[in-house]
C-alpha cells in the first residue's frame, strides 16, 4: 500500500513539473511578444559622458547618436556631458546618470568608461574610444567579453601596422621616442606593445603627467630622438598645437595612433574612422535596448577598417616622401 501511494505521488509530481514547464514555455513566448510590444512604445534616455572635446572623440559621439537617431527617431534622447579632461568630473557625471535612471550609459574614453562602470552594476554601460578593455577594467586574462554590464568598441588600430609605418618611412632612424601621458594606462599599453615591434631601434620613453608639462617633455623627446610615436592619447590629442610647434621647429617627424592627432602634429598614421566606431557602438546599444541582447555576453567590437594616412603639408616641410598607398588627410 505504501509503495502504491509513493508511486501515485511521484506521478502527480511529474505531472506538475511537466505542466509547469509547458506553462513556462507558453509564458515565455507571451512575455517575448509583450516585451516587443513594450519596446515599440518605449522611449530611451541615454547618458553620454565624454572625457574631453577633440576631433576623434567628438566623431565617435556623433556616430553613436546618428545611428540611434536614425533607428529610433524621437524615441531616443541624449544627455550629453563633457568632463573637460577631468576624471573626477566623469565620476560626478556618471553618478548623476545613475540617479536619473537612464536606460544606458556611453563612456567615451577610458576614464569615462571607468566612472560609469564604478557607478552602476545594473545599467548597461558601453564604451567607445577605448584602447584595451582589460586594462581599462583591470581584468587579467581579458577574453573580449566582460561577463557583466559592460561592453563596447575599441579604437585600437593594429600596433604592428603602426610600427610598419615607422619602419617604412624612417628606415635610417636610430632612436624612436615614445611620447604619452603617464595618467592614461591605455597609452602605456600601446607603447609597451608597439615596442615589441620596434626591436631594431633604440627606444626612449617620455611621459608627461598632464598638459602643464607637455612642452618640457616634448622638447626633451625631440632633442634625443630621430622620430616620435604618440599613441591614441587624449591629453596629447588636446595639446597637439604645443607638440607641433616644438617638433616642427626641431624638424622631428611624428607617427601617431590616430588621424586627429596626426592632423594636429604628425606626419603619418594607421587610423580608423571614429565616426564609424561610434556607429558600431550605436548598433550595439540598439541591440541591447530594442532587441534585448545581454550586454554581459557581447564581445567588444573593433573598427571595420584601417587606413594609412598622412599630413601632406608636414611631410613636404620635413622632406619625407610618402608612398602612393597612403591617403592624404583632408581638412575638416
Amino acid at each position: 500500500m505504501k509503495r502504491f501511494i509513493a508511486i501515485v505521488l511521484a506521478v502527480l509530481m511529474m505531472t506538475a513539473v511537466l505542466a509547469g514547464c509547458s506553462g513556462n514555455t507558453s509564458t515565455s513566448g507571451s512575455d517575448a511578444t509583450e516585451a516587443a510590444a513594450d519596446t515599440a512604445d518605449k522611449t530611451f534616455n541615454i547618458g553620454i559622458c565624454q572625457l574631453v572635446q577633440h576631433v576623434a572623440l567628438d566623431a565617435a559621439t556623433q556616430g553613436f547618436k546618428d545611428y540611434l537617431t536614425d533607428k529610433l527617431g524621437d524615441k531616443v534622447t541624449f544627455n550629453e556631458q563633457n568632463a573637460q579632461g577631468d576624471s573626477a568630473t566623469c565620476t560626478t557625471i556618471a553618478n548623476q546618470f545613475v540617479a536619473d535612471g537612464v536606460d544606458l550609459i556611453l563612456g567615451n574614453a577610458t576614464p569615462a568608461l571607468q566612472a560609469a562602470f564604478t557607478a552602476t552594476s545594473d545599467i548597461p554601460v558601453l564604451g567607445t574610444s577605448i584602447t584595451d578593455y582589460g586594462t581599462a577594467l583591470d581584468i587579467a586574462n581579458w577574453t573580449g567579453v566582460s561577463g557583466f554590464n559592460v561592453s563596447g568598441t575599441s579604437d585600437l588600430a593594429p600596433l604592428d601596422g603602426q610600427a610598419d609605418i615607422i619602419k617604412e618611412l624612417f628606415p635610417n632612424a636610430k632612436t624612436v621616442g615614445l611620447l604619452y601621458c603617464s595618467a592614461e594606462p591605455n597609452s602605456k599599453y600601446q607603447c609597451d606593445t608597439i615596442s615589441t615591434y620596434l626591436a631594431d631601434y633604440e627606444l626612449k620613453t617620455f611621459t608627461f603627467s598632464d598638459s602643464n608639462d607637455i612642452a618640457a617633455v616634448a622638447i626633451s623627446a625631440c632633442d634625443e630622438c630621430d622620430v616620435l610615436y604618440i599613441p591614441t592619447d587624449n591629453t596629447a590629442a588636446s595639446n597637439t598645437g604645443i607638440i607641433d610647434n616644438i617638433a616642427s621647429e626641431k624638424k622631428i617627424p611624428i607617427v601617431c595612433g590616430e588621424e586627429g592627432i596626426c592632423s594636429g602634429c604628425g606626419v603619418a598614421t594607421l587610423s580608423i574612422s571614429y565616426y564609424d566606431l561610434g556607429q558600431k557602438t550605436g548598433e550595439m546599444a540598439y541591440d541591447i535596448l530594442v532587441n534585448g541582447k545581454d550586454i554581459a555576453s557581447m564581445e567588444v567590437e573593433f573598427a571595420p577598417a584601417t587606413t594609412q594616412k598622412y599630413d601632406a603639408a608636414r611631410a613636404e616641410a620635413l622632406g619625407i616622401t610618402i608612398p602612393e598607398t597612403y591617403e592624404a588627410i583632408t581638412a575638416e
